[in-house]
């Protein structure tokens, strides 16, 4: 029995060199185990100690393993986590013979030795085989062995030379096919594939694009980025781009279902950690989806050590305004449900803050909200595809990404005598609150936002020329053709949607 969700969580992990790793692990004080050793009066029962000892071995190691011989082992002092709220636990191999492994570790905390153990681990196979259980091959990416054959895939395809003439123009298509064709491993596509992507997303298409807040993050601990939700994959996309240039692990990313249309998308998407997010039309299927999905995320967070992408809500912003669904907080804790504060403090959860000067897809949300107001709004064939190229192609001047700071435990714990309803709302309300708080408002935001209520409480955020070139903007939709296909009649009431979608975020805040 793993250990891992209950009784810790590894807040940070490092390894000096291949015969010896460091790690810092958080005690879960509210852990099953504290409540029956000792009521009370808790203390870490030494076989605990040992058990953590090994799965800390097997993270290190990428096996799963076994211990076959204690041949020390030492407990110096108790463990109460009233007391002592983090560990140091240090693992050296001292010598390795097949499949057995001596090892020798320690157990500290400000320099005070609490155990110490020699032990003889058998590993019993690679990390490869541990992963390949078919629980999620659902949803999952493709593991590093069916990398190889999407790439082959990837280059011949049909639409290869469109996808290239984008991301490598003026390049000779089939030396293209040949390069990709030859990658190999997720690490190879994403550095020599998606980043030139996200290159030439910014050299086309951004005037500016900054991000700030990576300070705030660790390089050896995984987070579940929690977006707000502006473009189908610019979101995600640009923010891996930044990771990835910072030398920071890229995420897991979740994409939804009705997007992986071709055998083309889904082979991009699924070499690019993207697993697939199903969201089910009966209440029980949807339940199956969420509690799936949920164990998915824990599994890639606790167990790969790995990091997740996920939107705020279900969908697109289309009106501006950046809301977290609660229901997604539920889903984060449907995985383990023995104690609410550690189910999500054991994710690390870390809100991010998207701003766009120019709002991607503005005149197609526009249109969607309108039919709205009238009817539900269908989408029509191919749509989802035109908001992806769209949102990629179109000119979006400054764009801004904001790492916000992550919610806390003690955040978590203040809500602790909440029920399960309202611990899900305010969570969700601090997930806004750093998202809100942290976007970045331009010019656009305030010219639209006194056009729309008609006013000039904010004529010092703007120049005239801003707002000469936001109204010409605007003005382009009375000429679109989706005028006629959406059967449009009230142009003031476009018009005004249009302008909520730029002035909202000014409320918002």
């Amino acid at each position: 029995m793993s250990l891992l969700k209950d009784l810790y969580s590894i807040t940070s992990a490092s390894e000096s060199n291949d015969s010896s790793a460091s790690f810092r692990i958080c005690l879960n004080p509210c852990s099953i185990i504290f409540r029956a050793h000792f009521p009370g009066m808790p203390i870490l029962p030494g076989a605990c100690i040992t058990q953590m000892v090994l799965e800390l071995y097997q993270h290190w190691a990428k096996c799963e393993a076994e211990i076959v011989k204690i041949a020390n082992l030492k407990f110096l002092s108790a463990i109460s986590p009233s007391a002592v709220s983090q560990l140091d636990v240090t693992i050296e191999k001292t010598k390795t013979s097949g499949s057995l492994t001596h090892i020798k570790a320690s157990v500290e905390n400000d320099g005070l030795c609490y155990s110490k153990m020699s032990l003889v681990i058998i590993n019993n196979n690679a990390l490869n085989t541990m992963e390949q259980n078919n629980k999620f091959d659902d949803i999952r990416p493709y593991y590093s062995d069916e990398v190889p054959a999407a790439m082959q895939r990837i280059a011949e395809s049909d639409g290869f030379p469109i996808v290239a003439s984008y991301v490598f123009p003026d390049q000779d298509i089939k030396q293209l096919r040949a390069m990709v064709a030859g990658l190999k491993t997720t690490e190879e596509f994403q550095s020599k594939v998606m980043a030139q992507f996200n290159e030439q997303v910014i050299k086309r298409s951004i005037t500016e694009f900054t991000v700030e807040g990576m300070d705030k993050l660790q390089k050896d601990v995984p987070y579940l980025y929690v977006s707000n939700h502006r473009d189908i994959v610019l979101d995600s996309s640009l923010l891996q781009y930044k990771l990835h240039t910072h030398g920071f692990q890229t995420t897991e990313i979740t994409f939804g279902a009705n997007l992986m249309s071709t055998p083309l998308i889904i082979d991009i998407g699924k070499s690019n950690k993207m697993f697939r997010v199903e969201r089910g039309g009966t209440p029980k299927e949807f339940y199956r989806c969420s509690m799936h999905l949920s164990e998915y995320i824990r599994h890639v967070i606790t167990e790969k050590h790995s990091s997740v992408w996920i939107a705020q809500r279900n969908g697109r912003t289309k009106d501006g305004r950046d809301k977290t669904d609660q229901g997604i907080i539920k889903m984060f804790g449907m995985s383990y449900t023995d104690d609410k504060i550690q189910s999500l403090a054991s994710l690390n959860i870390v809100p991010v803050s998207v701003s766009y000067e120019w709002e991607s897809c503005d005149y197609l949300k526009t249109f969607e909200l309108y039919i709205s107001r009238q009817q539900k709004y269908i989408k029509r064939p191919g749509e989802d595809v035109t908001s992806i190229l769209t949102g990629i192609t179109q000119p979006k001047g400054r764009v801004h990404f904001e790492i916000c700071p992550a919610i806390t435990r003690e955040e978590l714990a203040a809500l602790d005598s909440l029920t399960a309803n309202e611990y899900h709302q305010q969570v969700a309300r601090l997930i806004d609150q750093r998202i809100n708080s942290h976007y970045r408002l331009w010019p656009n935001n305030y010219i639209a936002h006194d056009m729309l209520y008609g006013q000039t409480t904010h004529r010092d955020r703007y120049t005239e020329q801003e707002k000469q070139a936001f109204i010409e903007h605007m003005a382009v939709l009375d000429r679109m053709a989706l005028l006629e296909i959406y059967g449009v009649t009230d142009l003031d009431a476009l018009h005004d949607i249009f302008l909520g979608i730029y002035a909202n975020p000014v409320d918002q805040k």
